[in-house]
């Protein structure tokens, strides 16, 4: 048998399949690389890498086995649910079963108190919520036509909205200076810039709340957004998959509150990315769903999801559940206050150090201020301290340049993917490599004033020995074997 080089078949390959538009290139991804590498277990190896970039909701998974156990026969896998096995088994049609878009379109309902109701058959399910922005970026623009999208966002964006579609990102700049809000300014900037450059605009893409910021909008910059696309008239596209994590006030507002009375908004330009990966902790279920207020956009979606359906028994499966009002009910408030706990405990023993962070009221994770610790204020200086992070630190936390954050120091860190004991350990680690920048005591006691030119990374693999190992194997990327 003759085996090619890596090279060669690379070229018998398409050119979309040979392109680097997938997006792992990146410093968030090389994280995940280094957890797979040398991942943290309690016993097996406790010097290992914590996983702190991964987005999941592991809090509150007690409601659902609890559930689970009471009402067996909602898996069709079951003794109980097998009488249901092959009508489910058999073909189904791809809009869905009508009892699962009625049970999604009543939890959205609930997530947002009921204060805006929602129509089953206006209801696409995708493959979760990447499917679902391929899918509407697909229906809304045209290879080389662009979204703005206000910075720092979700890294795969640019894999989910770009790779397989051709649209591009036109990013809007949000910066520290107000806390990275969105305004009409910015926006407008941004879409200018974009019409200089010869790129016709053809929608705004926000996330509220904000991955990575864990912000939620308020109403006035929701309207601001609405009455921007409507001058513009070019799409509003809300990925709200985090809606049912916000945790304190302010609350969560969804886009589809602020258009209830809107007499003058077009509702045909006006879209919603859902799914239930955040919110309920299910990303494997693989459960996204897009809800617009264009028929032509529920048309060609419906007919697109064909092409990344949820299967049959996992629909049935959410039905039943999301169907039992009292079980949602206990869920949405038991995974607030866990999440609420948890952020409060994560966030203490930051402020022990003198580390700061973007508050937040919503997402399962936060904005940690890491400024004070870079050597210059550049990219550079961000790689090299997201490089001791990893591997001397032994912690997954995302750089903000991988979210394209225009203003070094910034990181994405998640606190809601594993258990308390875990959580201890890694603001343990935290707070031993701060401790280990004398610095860090000065900034203190100057009540968090940054000084850029006065702070050096160091580490004391002594003090650190205990916890983690500085000589774990590290995965062979070019980003992570950088000197630091």
């Amino acid at each position: 048998m003759v085996h090619l080089s890596t090279n060669t078949a690379s070229k018998l390959l398409s050119k979309l399949a040979q392109g680097n538009g997938h997006g792992e290139d990146s410093p968030y991804f090389d994280g995940w690389k280094a957890y797979d590498t040398d991942p943290f277990h309690p016993t097996i190896n406790p010097r290992g890498v914590i996983q702190m970039g991964l987005a999941e909701n592991q809090l509150s998974f007690e409601f659902v086995e609890k559930w689970i156990k009471n009402n067996p026969k909602a898996s069709i896998c079951s003794v109980e649910g097998v009488h249901e096995f092959k009508d489910i088994a058999n073909f189904q049609d791809y809009h869905g079963l009508p009892r699962f878009r009625n049970a999604v379109a009543n939890f959205m309902a609930k997530v947002r108190g009921n204060r805006v109701q929602f129509d089953p058959d206006r209801v696409v399910m995708s493959g979760g919520a990447t499917g679902a922005h391929e899918t509407v970026a697909f229906c809304l623009a045209n290879p080389g036509e662009a979204f703005l999208v206000p910075v720092p966002y979700y890294p795969g964006f640019d894999r989910d909205l770009t790779w397989r579609t051709g649209v591009k990102i036109v990013p809007v700049i949000c910066e520290s200076s107000n806390n990275f809000k969105l305004t009409r300014e910015a926006m407008e900037t941004a879409y200018v810039e974009a019409e200089k450059s010869g790129i016709k605009v053809k929608g705004l893409l926000i996330t509220n709340p904000s991955n990575p910021l864990g912000t939620v909008y308020d109403k006035k910059t929701l309207e601001t957004a609405v009455t921007f696309i409507n001058e513009k008239n070019i799409h509003l596209v809300c990925d709200e998959i985090y809606a049912a994590t916000v945790f304190a006030e302010p609350g969560f507002i969804s886009i589809s509150e602020v258009i209830e009375n809107d007499t003058e908004c077009d509702k045909n330009l006006i879209h919603v990315v859902y799914s239930l990966s955040k919110d309920m902790g299910f990303p494997g279920f693989r459960v996204g769903i897009i809800y617009s207020y264009n028929d032509a956009v529920v048309a060609c979606a419906r007919k697109m999801s064909s092409f990344g359906l949820v299967s049959s028994q996992t629909q049935y499966l959410i039905a039943s559940m999301l169907s039992d009002d009292a079980f949602v009910d206990r869920f949405l408030a038991g995974s607030a206050e866990k999440l609420a706990t948890r952020h409060c405990n994560f966030t203490k023993g930051l402020a022990q150090v003198g580390i700061g962070y973007l508050k937040g009221s919503g997402g399962l994770f936060l904005w940690m201020d890491l400024r004070h610790l870079l050597k210059e204020k550049t990219l550079e200086a961000e790689m090299t301290l997201w490089r001791v992070i990893i591997n001397d630190v032994k912690l997954n936390v995302s750089p903000g340049s991988s979210f394209h954050c225009s203003e070094p120091g910034w990181f994405r860190v998640c606190f809601a993917n594993m258990d308390d004991n875990t959580m201890d350990i890694s603001i343990t680690r935290i707070r031993n490599f701060a401790l280990q920048n004398k610095e860090v005591a000065k900034v203190k006691k100057q009540k968090f004033c940054w000084r850029q030119s006065s702070l050096e990374l160091r580490l004391s693999s002594r003090r650190l020995e205990d916890i983690m190992s500085p000589h774990s194997p590290l995965p062979q990327s070019p980003m992570l074997r950088a000197t630091t």
